[in-house]
């Protein structure tokens, strides 16, 4: 990275929708439309502010985060690869929505190097709303993105002045401006319009990145379970094509007995299974089950966060459990 800190710093926005661009129409209306502000308009009011930054904004989409796709994914990945290339940018600033800001965090640490900053920003309240989020989590993530010391720390998501590392972030709240929480870490950073305070040292200095990007996502449903369920649950899953599954368990990624013995059954016939749980905060470790039924255990993975890591790990032909859990017991 070739910003000193407190330097002024060169940071590309790229622009998605979400909330953060939405707006109401009026200040106390609880429904809003996403992605109705301009990235332009977002750099016009944060360039008033006076940050130590210059500013340059891409629109890449207009779309609430619900309705992100594999297509979109890949743009943003090759806007952000080219970033990381370019002597000219020092830092990538993603505005998201939050309903999926946790995938694309995860996909882009699994796919990119680490030599500059990848920051996610989104809000929970439009730009119109009484209290409104959006500029204050904006003017964070570039402060965020123009430190010299936010490389080698993957990629990573700022919202209600909080820094969260991609692997750890989780939306956990659907609604309330503190809607995001890390697990196992929490907060790596303080951040605010005025202060960064880091909470530790990088970790993954000039890491490459660790997959290739998916030309293809492969077919990977995930499994809530619920009391009562039946083995058709798991069936429907099993179309032609599907090349893993991904158990919501309860508890530490507990299903009913049948459900367990048809899941191993599907792992018999190479369909890998990764065990998750549908609670909100907690590991989910290895039992000596695993061995014999061929699973794998998500360990701090929650269920979303398990199928993006999967779907790329099947992608680049990894298909070898041993091999899928050690990348889940990284950190």
């Amino acid at each position: 990275m070739n910003n000193p800190k407190n330097s002024s710093a060169n940071i590309l926005i790229l622009a998605t929708g979400g909330t953060i661009a939405g707006t109401a129409g009026a200040a106390l209306k609880r429904d809003y439309r996403p992605g109705q502000i301009g990235i332009d308009a977002f750099i016009q009011q944060a360039d008033a502010l006076g940050l130590k930054a210059r500013l340059t904004g891409r629109e890449v989409a207009a779309i609430g985060s619900e309705d992100m796709h594999p297509d979109l994914w890949s743009t943003l990945y090759s806007a952000c690869a080219e970033a990381m290339d370019d002597p000219q940018v020092d830092g990538v600033v993603i505005t998201h929505g939050t309903d999926t800001a946790e995938e694309t965090a995860l996909l882009l640490d699994l796919t990119l190097p680490t030599n500059k900053p990848i920051v996610l920003v989104g809000a929970m309240r439009p730009a119109d709303a009484v209290g409104s989020d959006g500029m204050r989590n904006f003017v964070n993530a570039i402060r965020v993105a123009a430190d010299g010391d936010a490389s080698g720390r993957g990629v990573l998501l700022v919202m209600s002045d909080r820094v969260i590392s991609a692997r750890d972030a989780r939306k956990a709240r659907t609604s309330g401006t503190d809607a995001f929480r890390g697990f196992p870490r929490d907060s790596i950073a303080s951040v605010t319009p005025s202060s960064l305070d880091w909470f530790g040292d990088p970790w993954a200095t000039d890491r490459p990145a660790r997959f290739a990007f998916p030309d293809k996502f492969p077919t990977v449903p995930i499994l809530y379970a619920y009391a009562g369920m039946q083995t058709d649950a798991v069936d429907c899953l099993m179309q032609d094509g599907t090349k893993g599954i991904v158990l919501a368990g309860f508890g530490e990624g507990n299903a009913p007995g049948i459900i367990r013995r048809r899941l191993a059954e599907a792992a018999e016939s190479e369909i890998v299974v990764v065990r998750a749980s549908r609670v909100d905060e907690g590991l989910v470790d290895r039992e000596s089950e695993d061995d014999e039924s061929g699973f794998i255990a998500a360990r701090g993975l929650n269920p979303v966060k398990a199928r993006i890591l999967l779907q790329v790990m099947l992608a680049s032909g990894i298909n070898d459990p041993a091999l899928i859990q050690q990348a889940f017991d990284r950190r």
